[in-house]
């Protein structure tokens, strides 16, 4: 155990995937993969760059001596020029034209661009895989009737798998705004520093097209289709924002469909995983608290919270650059993706292993069903040949009798033996019965489910997700 600090969506919560895209070495690599790609578009494009020195960067373009790097950065006070001096020396040949009419931004903006976006199709995976468990859970269950809840108070019936379908519906939305942050997202490119490109037009001799030309080399070297017309020193920070929101959709998302399972799980209807030796309570021994469903809406506070932070910076920008973004995006942007990582694992564990209790399902509609099947009673009464006033009436008195019995009393609610003792009510016993199937009271949520998901839903997995990708996810904690 380290005796300092250890960030825990590193030591327990985040994928291997998401911390290694946002490492040091993945960061740093791809800093010299910047320079080899600029030196190797201005070669192309008619500066004296050797094809020796191109092969002496891309020799050395994985060998990072850290602890020189570190060393120049505490001398310069500055990570680039610590990191050019370092590749510089191992490449003696190459170091004249290392980041050759580039500034900082161009590796520091354009890195963060190529993880943000590979960060983004991790996210997308996650996604896929989670829409495809809860999809397999919503058809699984979308013909079982159970409570709807307004205000947390019992409502009209609808099925488990509809409720299903409308977290379904939200992750859905929110794989379309990934998708079209994925398809918006664009390279800084070459623009020099603040913007104008003129070093480049200073090395190119004025040639207009060669520095248009680089700037579209180094992008496509880059993997990337389109670079900002525009820029600054900086890449516009409205682009950190809009991912950070992205991110923030998906942590509510989460977050709503958490806080249902919690409440849920208090009902005893519908359970998160629990293992044969895990422990709900240090003192409480029966205890099966939905942890993983708490640490969600944990974890989603927090990037629901952070996504403050690149819209203020954005908004406090100073003309071409000022540098009170850097500190900040370095802790908030990595941190938000690792804890959207870590949520996404953590729903997916959840939906892999959600357990449902039918029978206190059944339960609880049964006590608040003859509440609900009232204005049925009546109108039924009404074709029987009573009157529409007097039986609503008399609904009204045994309702309330039969109210003060559940609340006052702590009984069970009896208000069908009192209708069926009314007088005035003259339904048959198999006809109140007949009418207590829940299922006739849940509309057309089953058909509203299995035309969503087969299609909406379906087509987008049967395109995307591939079946290697459906692994099972194993939490550390």
């Amino acid at each position: 155990m380290s005796e300092y600090y250890e960030n825990p969506l590193i030591t327990r919560y985040s994928s291997e995937e998401m911390k290694r895209i946002f490492s040091s070495d993945t960061k740093f690599r791809t800093w010299r993969r910047l320079w080899i790609a600029l030196a190797e578009a201005e070669q192309e494009l008619g500066l004296n760059i050797t094809d020796e020195q191109l092969d002496e960067l891309r020799s050395k373009v994985d060998e990072i001596n850290f602890d020189l790097a570190k060393a120049y950065e505490k001398e310069l006070r500055h990570d680039v020029m610590a990191h050019i001096r370092t590749y510089g020396d191992q490449c003696p040949s190459a170091k004249p034209i290392i980041h050759l009419g580039a500034t900082s931004a161009y590796v520091g903006d354009n890195t963060d661009l190529i993880q943000y976006r590979d960060a983004l199709k991790q996210v997308r995976k996650l996604l896929l895989i989670l829409i495809k468990n809860l999809s397999d859970f919503a058809l699984k269950y979308k013909d079982v009737a159970t409570l709807g809840f307004t205000h947390f108070q019992a409502a009209q019936l609808t099925t488990v798998g509809k409720r299903a379908g409308l977290w379904i519906q939200d992750l859905m939305i929110d794989l379309e705004d990934v998708d079209y942050v994925l398809s918006t997202i664009k390279f800084r490119g070459v623009k020099g520093t603040t913007g104008t490109q003129a070093s480049f037009m200073d090395l190119f001799n004025n040639d207009t097209d060669k520095v248009k030309k680089l700037d579209d080399l180094v992008t496509a070297k880059m993997g990337f289709d389109e670079h900002f017309d525009l820029s600054s020193q900086t890449y516009t920070r409205k682009t950190d924002s809009r991912i950070l929101n992205c991110l923030a959709g998906i942590a509510q998302t989460l977050a709503k469909f958490t806080n249902d399972i919690r409440l849920l799980q208090h009902l005893k209807e519908v359970e998160e995983p629990f293992e044969k030796n895990q422990v709900g309570s240090s003192a409480m021994a029966y205890k099966r608290n939905p942890m993983r469903s708490e640490r969600i809406s944990s974890l989603a506070r927090f990037i629901i919270s952070s996504s403050l932070n690149p819209a203020i910076t954005e908004s406090t920008q100073w003309f071409e650059r000022t540098l009170d973004d850097s500190a900040n995006k370095r802790i908030s942007i990595p941190e938000a993706f690792l804890a959207t990582d870590a949520i996404l694992l953590i729903a997916i564990n959840i939906s892999q292993g959600l357990v449902v209790y039918e029978n206190m399902i059944d339960r609880h509609i049964r006590e608040e069903l003859p509440f609900m099947i009232t204005e049925n009673i009546i109108m039924e009464g009404v074709k029987n040949g009573g009157d529409r006033q007097e039986l609503h009436e008399e609904i009204r008195k045994l309702s309330q009798e039969a109210g003060r019995n559940v609340k006052e009393r702590g009984l069970e609610n009896n208000l069908l033996d009192l209708i069926k003792k009314s007088d005035l009510i003259n339904l048959s016993e198999d006809q109140l019965e007949e009418m207590l199937n829940p299922n006739l009271y849940v509309g057309r949520a089953p058909q509203q489910v299995e035309e969503y998901i087969l299609e909406k839903v379906k087509p987008v997995l049967d395109n995307e997700l591939n079946q290697e990708d459906l692994v099972k996810v194993d939490l550390k904690v």
